[in-house]
């Protein structure tokens, strides 16, 4: 044992002489053997560094009290939003503390409903989950995903609805697909890389997927390749056959990057080729649906926040395209067709907004939501006039509203029971100016009655990247931390979708540093407000937001308290050589490019750890199946952080087992872990908890 701070003694972490060139620059890599998770010296010091970690977190008196709280109020019956097919409803039901949601089914929504499938019993410990499904266009079957431990990983089978019995389809090696039915119940569309090393699969580079129709009752080896392209070893592949029946259609993405391109197949003649109707990586195009050979399409084509066109398949030429909804000042997320309009989901400074047109773009309503904060749904066929959304925000739990889209009504069809009053909570959403003067907003919830005096404990949560957007939702985590008058505040930095592509790319590759600059500034903001300090500050994120954190926390170890980086990407010179990370080059930009390299290399966490410096208080936390944002990241990150740190606070890492990035985490691992976390900031920020 070495100890690398005043106050705590870390397990030892070797250091090798690993050195790589990168275009000229020499860079240590020091601890390259952490990448290996399954050596038997990887596994000693993951062993050795839960066992500090832990044995620091069971120290803390009230860890219990918030375990407690949080069982208490996370047992509430929580329901998804019923969709339909043929003539049954489906919807996926938690009791409070069952571990995953059960799948149910009924003919109408007054009869009593029946388990369809029940995940809790596939395995102990809640560690295998549903992670997809897909009904036949008769009902009378589903395909359906699997992870383990949370694995990308999945393995889809096929039930029979009716019966209730798995049917003797099994199909392996299935990775960032879902599955699409032919109209005839025959069998589905579903992507899949080939066989992997079974001993590395969860760190070996994922490369040229493959299109696949499987039809029912036949092994998979018999199953008939759509489409592959072997020079295209980055392209993958989503499938999905329209509602009337006609056309496959075929996303091509590379990477993570928006633009795609989109092929389709006539599934009249099973002879026929695949056609490329978008043939270039210029923008993003999502099929809403079709009416015969026009295809009605969102892209963000000339307008980076969003606008509806129409393409005849029939005179694919761009100069025949036609444009049926115009961009607007909001940003359009998605749209469906409903009762034959169009249902458009837009966000305005990042809450929701929906609106109806007709299908020549003539505006019909705006559908009146309970309040501010995020609308999710309005699903079902083309010629529905029921349809189903939820509606939350940082204080209203999901509630599923059935809308009736010829009279505009919307009634409350399930509210779930919270112990906990919301009239005791606010939500305010300010903005505030970033380094280089770019407007960003950002939402803060607490408890009413807050003074502003600089002494609140606040969590800053971030994610600033893919186009993704981050929209007002309820956490009963976040209300434990509310209760023990923690203030939350959530910006919507550049690099995700808030605004629209033009925002996004602002925080992509060579401006990535704005989102830093972004999440930087909200925490000034705060504190220059009154409502925190930098001795009361915590900043967290996942994923990318891992990165976020971590960025911030090396920039400006001066200005936080805590940090919880969470599965995050933060050796970014070798980001892309494990799993699908080559795929994330369209936002981070690659090491291989001298340019790239540069920037990259500026705000890499794991590189620019200080000797001698003061680090905030952390808990980098990660998952030993995490097969996405590979454990070496944070494996790595520890062990310098923890060479580098001359503070006292700890610098710990927590490493769950069986769980992987975060989906399908069973309810007890998610509970167990929001415990840790708001003890680890309790004692960190030095609150006083009642």
């Amino acid at each position: 044992m070495q100890s690398s701070s005043q106050a705590f003694v870390y397990p030892s972490s070797r250091q090798v002489d690993q050195v790589d060139d990168y275009h000229g620059i020499q860079v240590q890599d020091p601890y390259r053997w952490l990448e290996d998770p399954d050596s038997e010296e990887t596994k000693a010091w993951v062993e050795a560094q839960n066992q500090v970690t832990f044995g620091y977190l069971s120290e803390i008196p009230v860890r219990e009290q918030i375990r407690e709280r949080l069982t208490q109020l996370w047992n509430y019956e929580r329901y998804g939003i019923p969709f339909k097919q043929e003539n049954r409803y489906f919807y996926f039901k938690n009791d409070g503390l069952q571990n995953q949601s059960v799948l149910y089914t009924l003919t109408s929504l007054d009869d009593e409903p029946k388990v369809l499938l029940d995940p809790n019993t596939l395995s102990e410990d809640g560690t295998v989950a549903l992670s997809g499904l897909a009904l036949s266009e008769d009902a009378k079957f589903m395909a359906y995903g699997l992870s383990t431990s949370g694995s990308d990983w999945k393995e889809w089978k096929v039930f029979d609805v009716e019966t209730g019995e798995n049917l003797s389809d099994h199909l392996q090696w299935v990775k960032f697909s879902g599955a699409s039915w032919t109209h005839d119940g025959q069998g589905f569309f579903y992507c899949r890389y080939d066989e992997p090393n079974d001993a590395t699969k969860l760190e070996d580079i994922n490369y040229y997927h493959k299109l696949y129709y499987h039809k029912l009752g036949t092994s998979q080896s018999e199953d008939v390749l759509v489409y592959h392209r072997p020079d295209q070893k980055e392209w993958m592949f989503g499938a999905g056959v329209t509602e009337d029946g006609r056309y496959l259609i075929i996303s091509v993405d590379q990477g993570t990057d928006p633009k795609n391109l989109v092929f389709y197949k006539d599934l009249a003649n099973p002879d026929s080729p695949v056609v490329e109707l978008i043939s270039e990586f210029e923008a993003n195009y999502s099929l809403i649906d079709n009416d015969g050979s026009v295809f009605w399409f969102r892209t963000d084509l000339d307008a980076p926040r969003g606008r509806v066109i129409a393409i005849d398949i029939n005179n694919p030429a761009r100069n025949n395209w036609q444009e049926i909804i115009a961009q607007t000042a909001e940003t359009l997320e998605g749209v469906g067709v409903l009762n034959n309009q169009f249902v458009a989901d837009y966000l305005q400074d990042a809450r929701s907004s929906i609106k109806i047109f007709n299908l020549d773009g003539s505006f019909v309503r705006e559908v009146e939501l309970p309040g501010i904060g995020s609308a999710g749904g309005f699903g079902g066929k083309r010629y529905d006039t029921e349809t189903f959304y939820t509606f939350t925000s940082f204080t209203t739990p999901p509630t599923i509203y059935r809308y009736d889209m010829v009279s505009g009504e919307s009634t409350i069809f399930r509210k779930p029971t919270v112990d906990f009053n919301p009239d005791n909570y606010e939500t305010r959403q300010v903005f505030y100016s970033s380094k280089d003067g770019t407007r960003v907003p950002m939402f803060i919830t607490y408890k009413k009655g807050l003074l502003l005096n600089g002494n609140n404990p606040t969590l800053l949560y971030g994610y600033g990247g893919f186009n993704i957007s981050l929209t007002p939702s309820f956490s009963v985590g976040r209300v434990v931390w509310m209760e023990m008058g923690g203030v939350y505040a959530m910006p919507n930095l550049r690099g995700g979708g808030e605004y629209g592509e033009e925002w996004h790319q602002a925080g992509t590759k060579l401006n990535k540093q704005n989102v830093f600059d972004d999440f930087i500034a909200a925490a000034q903001w705060l504190i220059k407000n009154g409502y925190t300090a930098p001795e009361k500050i915590a900043i967290a994120g996942g994923s990318n937001g891992g990165l976020l954190v971590g960025a911030c926390m090396t920039q400006r170890p001066d200005l936080f308290a805590a940090a919880l980086p969470s599965v995050g990407v933060l050796d970014m010179l070798r980001f892309h050589k494990f799993t699908i990370g080559w795929a994330w080059c369209s936002d981070y930009g690659s090491p291989e490019n001298p340019e790239e390299f540069e920037a990259l290399y500026a705000y890499s966490p794991l590189h620019n750890l200080k000797t001698g410096t003061a680090y905030p208080a952390t808990m980098i936390i990660t998952a030993d199946h995490d097969d996405r944002v590979v454990p070496a990241h944070s494996f790595k990150f520890a062990a310098a952080l923890q060479a580098a740190h001359a503070g006292e606070k700890p610098v710990l890492i927590r490493i769950e087992t069986k769980a992987g990035h975060g989906a399908g985490k069973p309810t007890s691992k998610i509970i167990e872990e929001i415990a840790d976390e708001w003890a680890f900031l309790v004692r960190s920020l030095n609150i006083e908890v009642s």
